[in-house]
C-alpha cells in the first residue's frame, strides 16, 4: 500500500482582496498552510483593478474592514465617511503588513485551470506560466464582481483612441482635457463623472435604464466621530452581524410606511435623508417587502432627483418613472454631485434606449447612433461585471466528473449557501451565488469562519474529502428561488440588472442573490456548522 503523496499546500485560495486576507487569517490560525494566488501586481482584489477617478466605496468606511483584530480596528485611522480606492488600498497594505501575510501571498500569477484528481484526492492549480500547485482545499476568493462585462458593439476594433473597461482603467493614461464617452450610466459612472468633469473637454455619457439614486453626503473623519467608532466598535460589529444587509446600521424600530400618515411618512424620509443606504433601512421596515411601501419611497426619490436636474429633458432619461421597476430590483449607486454634472455645457447625456438614439457601432473616430457621430479621444465601458460567477467562469474549473462550472451553471446557477457546490469536493467559495448581497467584508469574514470551522472538523476526525450533497443543492436553491419569488428584486430581470444576471447576452436571467435577509443567511451558517455540515458528507479516500 502506498502513502498518498501530501499535496504543496493545504489550501490554495485564488484572490488577494478581503476574502484572500481573511483566509489567510483564519485558516493560518487553525494550523493549515496556505498559498494565494492573485493576477494583479498588488493585493485588493476589486480596489487593486478599479482605479477609475473617482472610485470610492459606497459602504462606510469604519464597517467596510476586516474585523477579526480589534488591534487593526483601533489602530488603522480612516480619512472620511466613504474612502477612494487608494485609501482603501493602503487598508489592504496595513492588513498584510500588521499579520505577517505577504509570506502566503504570490502576486502577478494568473490561475488558467483548477481540476479535482479524482486519483489522489487532491486539486491541481495550474498558472499562466505552466506552473502546477497541488493542494487539498480548493478556495475561490474572487469575489462576486470581479469580471467586467465586455459589450459586443461592431467595429470596437476600429477606434484610433484609448478604449477600455473602467475596471481595467490603464496606470498613466492621460485624460486631461480629452473629449471621454463613457458607455453605461450604473454606480461606477455616477461617480466617474463628478471626479472628471472639471479637467475633461468634455463628457458624454451613453446612458440605457436609469437608476434610482441616493445621496452619498460625503462627510470628513473627525477625532470626535473616530473616538464615538473606536468606543463602540464591538457594537458596530455586531450590528453589522445582525444587519438584513450586513451594514451598522440602526433598525426602523418596526415602523410601517403603509400604517405612517403623510405627514409624519414625509417628515421621516425628509429627517433620514442624511446620505448612505441608510435611508433605506431606518425609515421604514417595509420599503423592500411591500408594493405599496415601495412605491413611496421610489416616489420621494424620483421627486429629489428632479430637484436636481435644471433641464426636464435630461431628467426625463436620468430619472426612473414611477411603473418602471421597484426600488433595489436594480442596484442604486450614491451620488457625489453627479445629477448637477448635467447643468454644466460640457457633460452631455445621450439616451440610448429603442426609443431615443441607440448605439449602432464604434468607428474610427467615436461611437454612431441611429441620430449621428459623436467623436471621442478616449471610450471608457462602464458596462457592468459578470456577478457572482464571471471569475468562477472565467478560467476552467473541473469537478469531480470533469465538468466545469461554467458548464454546470450555463443556464442556472446552483450552490449550497453560496459556499459549496455539488460535483467539486473540497472546494469552496467566498460570496459565490445565492449567498446574500450585503456589506461584503461581513459576508466574507462569515463565509471565512465556516469554511475553516469546516476544514477544522475534517482535518480533526481524519476525514480527507467532503461531498456536497445535490439534495442539499436543491434544496438551498429552491429555497432561495421561493424567498426572491416573494420579494420585488424579482423584477430586476426587466431592467437588465447584474443582480439577476440580465446584464449578459449570453446567459438567460437566474436567481444569483440569497434575499432572505444578511442576518438570516450568517445564523443559518452558525446553525450549520453547529450540526456538523449536514449538508456536506465526509469520506476517507478511496484512490
Amino acid at each position: 500500500m502506498t502513502t498518498p503523496q501530501k499535496p504543496d499546500f493545504d489550501v490554495i485560495a485564488v484572490g488577494a482582496g478581503f476574502a484572500g486576507l481573511a483566509l489567510i487569517h483564519y485558516l493560518r490560525d487553525a494550523g493549515l498552510s496556505i498559498r494565494v494566488f492573485d493576477k494583479a501586481d498588488d493585493v485588493g482584489g476589486t480596489w487593486t483593478w478599479n482605479r477609475y477617478p473617482g472610485a470610492m466605496t459606497d459602504s462606510e468606511s469604519y464597517y467596510y474592514c476586516l474585523t477579526f483584530s480589534k488591534e487593526l480596528l483601533q489602530e488603522w485611522k480612516w480619512s472620511r465617511r466613504y474612502p477612494d480606492w487608494k485609501e482603501t488600498h493602503s487598508y489592504f497594505h496595513f492588513v498584510a503588513d500588521k499579520c505577517d501575510m505577504w509570506p502566503h501571498i504570490q502576486l502577478n500569477t494568473e490561475i488558467v485551470d483548477a481540476a479535482y484528481e479524482q486519483d489522489s484526492g487532491h486539486w491541481k492549480v495550474t498558472t499562466a506560466s505552466g506552473e502546477s500547485h497541488t493542494c487539498k482545499y480548493f478556495i475561490s476568493a474572487m469575489g462576486m464582481i470581479s469580471q467586467p462585462v465586455i459589450p459586443k458593439i461592431d467595429g470596437m476594433d476600429r477606434f484610433q483612441g484609448p478604449l477600455f473597461h473602467s475596471a481595467r482603467w490603464p496606470d498613466g493614461i492621460e485624460w486631461e482635457g480629452k473629449r471621454i464617452g463613457i458607455i453605461g450610466a450604473g454606480a461606477t459612472t455616477v461617480q466617474m463623472v463628478p471626479a472628471m468633469c472639471d479637467k475633461a473637454e468634455s463628457i458624454h455619457v451613453f446612458h440605457r435604464t436609469p437608476n434610482f439614486i441616493l445621496p452619498a453626503m460625503q462627510a470628513p473623519m473627525t477625532e470626535e466621530w473616530e473616538k464615538e467608532i473606536k468606543d463602540n466598535y464591538d457594537e458596530i460589529v455586531a450590528k453589522c452581524r445582525n444587519h438584513v444587509f450586513g451594514m451598522a446600521f440602526d433598525t426602523a424600530d418596526g415602523r410601517l410606511a403603509v400604517e405612517t400618515t403623510p405627514e409624519e411618512r414625509e417628515r421621516i424620509f425628509e429627517e433620514k435623508w442624511t446620505g448612505s443606504f441608510r435611508w433605506v433601512f431606518e425609515t421604514f421596515e417595509d420599503l423592500l417587502a411591500d408594493p405599496e411601501a415601495n412605491r413611496m419611497a421610489s416616489e420621494f426619490i424620483i421627486r429629489k432627483m428632479r430637484e436636481r436636474i435644471k433641464d426636464p429633458a435630461v431628467a426625463d432619461i436620468l430619472v426612473p418613472k414611477i411603473d418602471d421597476y421597484p426600488l433595489f430590483a436594480k442596484r442604486p449607486p450614491l451620488d457625489h454631485g453627479y445629477l448637477e454634472c448635467y447643468d454644466r455645457d460640457d457633460v452631455h447625456l445621450v439616451d440610448i434606449r429603442d426609443e431615443g438614439e441607440p448605439i449602432v457601432e464604434i468607428t474610427e473616430k467615436g461611437v454612431r447612433t441611429t441620430k449621428g457621430d459623436y467623436d471621442f479621444d478616449i471610450i471608457v465601458l462602464a458596462t457592468g461585471f459578470s456577478a457572482y460567477t464571471g471569475a468562477l467562469e472565467a478560467f476552467p474549473i473541473h469537478g469531480v466528473s470533469g465538468q466545469t462550472l461554467a458548464e454546470k451553471w450555463q443556464e442556472t446557477s446552483k450552490s449550497i449557501m453560496g459556499v459549496c457546490v455539488a460535483d467539486f469536493p473540497n472546494m469552496f467559495i467566498i460570496t459565490g451565488p445565492q449567498a446574500p448581497f450585503a456589506n461584503l467584508p461581513t459576508s466574507i469574514e462569515q463565509n471565512a469562519i465556516w469554511i475553516t470551522n469546516c476544514i477544522r472538523k475534517m482535518e480533526s476526525e481524519g476525514y480527507d474529502v467532503c461531498v456536497p450533497k445535490p439534495e442539499a443543492e436543491e434544496e438551498w436553491s429552491k429555497h432561495v428561488a421561493e424567498v426572491h419569488n416573494a420579494t420585488l428584486m424579482n423584477e430586476g430581470d426587466k431592467v437588465h440588472s447584474w443582480m439577476m444576471g440580465a446584464n449578459l447576452e449570453t446567459k438567460p436571467p437566474r436567481v444569483l442573490i440569497y434575499f432572505g435577509g444578511a442576518n438570516n443567511y450568517y445564523d443559518k451558517l452558525d446553525e450549520s456548522a453547529n450540526e456538523g455540515f449536514p449538508e456536506l458528507e465526509f469520506q476517507n479516500h478511496v484512490g
